[in-house]
């Protein structure tokens, strides 16, 4: 057999080991069965949009812009801040997030309603006062709503971007439908549904947002600062020059991140998707083998 014929699939089995073993932490394998394995009802059959968005290697992408976005609500930043640990357990909060992403989207009713509950439960617990005085509690439903529509709308437009399989109009107003159901769980009010009410909700929160010094911090710590090996660093940054390149033109200028012209983009968008669709054929032998083992 030709040599390279057999390199191929063990560098495939190297580098999809090494991300999910990065997104996924320790108790990835373990998780992964579990989620997959278990039989039951689920809150999302096989055919539903959530599954299609969130199985996609666009979500590396989607997810960066989210925690840029994010941060510019100063009582989000302050809770991040203050409780998240995001300095010293970078990893730790990824794959903590990465698994309730995938018990949701994925596991049974009753494995992602207990995930949801322990959420709430930390969320209880999270209070506290921003440097300028006001007030936040992580389990206000206006501030998870922001949380949410930051991160559904980052998620869709990746996806829409860079994602393998592209939904139409109506696949991606059925992604919105779909995080609704997770959203109103953790205890969001009335959360959009459609796309026409994702963009209307996120315009609502426009005035309240604004650069803080924790924002600017958090964004340079993300982008630049990564607890990554070397090698990883190239990776990174591709992700991350088209995350910042998929914010608003606002966000960007409040976080201090450079402006980039359309011919700026143009070149950048190239190199996500050549990222994207290396991810996403490094992790496809374990995507494959979660499909086999989760219950018809």
């Amino acid at each position: 057999m030709d040599s390279s014929t057999g390199a191929a699939p063990g560098l495939r089995e190297r580098l999809g080991s090494a991300v999910f073993a990065r997104v996924a932490g320790p108790a990835g394998p373990e998780n992964r069965a579990r989620i997959h394995g278990t039989p039951g009802p689920r809150w999302f059959g096989p055919d539903r949009p959530i599954r299609t968005v969130h199985g996609d290697a666009s979500m590396f992408i989607g997810g960066l812009r989210a925690l840029l976005l994010q941060s510019l609500h100063p009582l989000a930043m302050a809770a991040v801040e203050a409780h998240s640990g995001y300095r010293g357990d970078p990893w730790g909060r990824l794959q903590r997030t990465s698994t309730f992403l995938a018990v949701t989207t994925y596991g049974t009713a009753d494995h992602a309603q207990q995930a949801v509950d322990r959420v709430r439960a930390v969320h209880g617990s999270v209070r506290g006062t921003t440097p300028a005085g006001e007030p936040y509690d992580a389990s206000d439903p206006h501030l998870l709503g922001w949380v949410h529509v930051a991160e559904v709308e980052s998620f869709l437009l990746a996806h829409r971007r860079f994602g393998a399989e592209p939904l139409d109009a109506a696949g991606y107003d059925g992604y919105v439908a779909d995080t609704a159901h997770v959203a109103e769980a953790l205890g969001v009010i009335d959360p959009p549904r459609s796309r026409a009410e994702l963009v209307a909700r996120l315009g609502s929160y426009r005035a309240e947002l604004r650069s803080t010094r924790e924002a600017r911090e958090a964004a340079r710590f993300i982008l630049l600062h990564p607890p990554l090996p070397w090698a990883a660093r190239a990776p990174y940054a591709v992700l991350a020059a088209n995350s910042v390149a998929a914010l608003p033109r606002w966000a960007r200028t409040s976080l201090d991140l450079p402006r980039l012209s359309g011919v700026g983009e143009a070149c950048v968008t190239p190199t996500g998707r050549a990222l994207t669709t290396a991810i996403r054929w490094a992790m496809a032998p374990a995507r494959q083998a979660s499909r086999s083992a989760a219950p018809g």
